[in-house]
């Protein structure tokens, strides 16, 4: 059985905990308003047929994400920014698998439904106003894109959090981290390489789309972006999840489940409300920009070249 105190957060854990208490407070009766604003809205029965069954393989994933982002791109629907990215993240794990770089590639592959999944069933809630059904993070960032009050960069990173900060954590849940647990935690870390370049390529695709505009304060309001994505930083987020992971393997029930759970909820909606609450200066200015062109689709152009 793991140590008690293997279960004590680490000073970069606690530090974001502490953080994540105080931000996510603020977002409680915020939420209520959501469930209040959006829950007399008619679901999109087109898109609920494109999302509404299980993914069934990494092929089935592959092509769905990328069918879903171009509907939501072709109505204007801010939730198809993060798309943008995680679809071509997806493609590029799929590639990596059918390389044979990975030690486990059924697991891997296994991993990858697995995190589609936790992305489509919030999707699914969220389109079928089952607001009580969706984390926190994932109701955060598809009320964001549905006000379209958000930036674009916004809208990409409120995506990314959820889905890293939030979802990596069941996902390892969900595939199991044993037996062979080191060679697992390899397949993880290979994995995550390709998350923090999907990063790298959000940050470097956001910067070249406003500066198209010629708007000074992206780096501002961005960088570092690892501190604006998750209250742990990249880094520290990966590790995080599989921390996590460990903790519900190898800690008692009625202990691990709860405490991991609040671990996971509080640190990444702290990090959704830090990500809805930017410099405000560069910001304002970065939204005007946005009036004057189509930064949705000059962002996506941008990630498009750079994968």
């Amino acid at each position: 059985m793991i140590p008690i105190r293997a279960a004590v957060p680490t000073t970069e854990e606690a530090r974001a905990l502490l953080t994540g208490i105080r931000r996510a407070a603020a977002v409680d009766v915020e939420l209520d308003a959501v469930a209040a604003e959006l829950g007399d809205d008619e679901p999109d029965t087109a898109l609920l047929d494109l999302v509404a069954a299980p993914f069934t393989s990494v092929a089935d994933v592959d092509e769905r994400l990328a069918r879903t982002e171009s509907y939501l791109r072709e109505r204007g629907d801010r939730r198809a920014v993060f798309l943008t990215v995680y679809s071509r993240m997806t493609a590029t794990v799929r590639t990596a698998i059918d390389d044979g770089a990975f030690v486990d590639p059924e697991w891997a592959a296994s991993y990858l439904v697995a995190f589609a999944e936790r992305y489509r069933r919030a999707l699914v809630a969220f389109e079928r106003r089952a607001f009580e059904a969706l984390p926190r993070p994932w109701l955060m960032a598809f009320a964001a894109a549905a006000r379209g009050e958000t930036l674009v960069a916004q809208d990409a990173l409120l995506g990314v959090n959820a889905h890293i900060t939030y979802d990596l954590t069941y996902t390892l849940g969900d595939v199991g981290i044993d037996p062979d647990r080191d060679a697992k935690r390899e397949d993880h870390d290979r994995i995550n390489a390709v998350l923090a370049r999907l990063v790298q390529t959000a940050q470097d695709a956001l910067a070249e789309t406003y500066a198209a505009t010629e708007i000074a304060g992206i780096d501002r309001l961005l960088d570092p972006l690892d501190d604006r994505l998750a209250l742990l930083g990249l880094k520290g987020v990966r590790w995080f999840a599989w921390r996590n992971a460990v903790l519900r393997a190898d800690l008692p029930t009625w202990a691990g489940e709860p405490y991991v759970d609040w671990r996971t909820e509080t640190v990444s909606t702290g990090a959704a409300a830090a990500l809805l609450a930017p410099d405000v200066d560069a910001s304002a200015r970065l939204r005007d920009a946005e009036t004057d062109v189509d930064a949705a689709a000059a962002f996506r152009e941008a990630v498009r070249r750079r994968t």
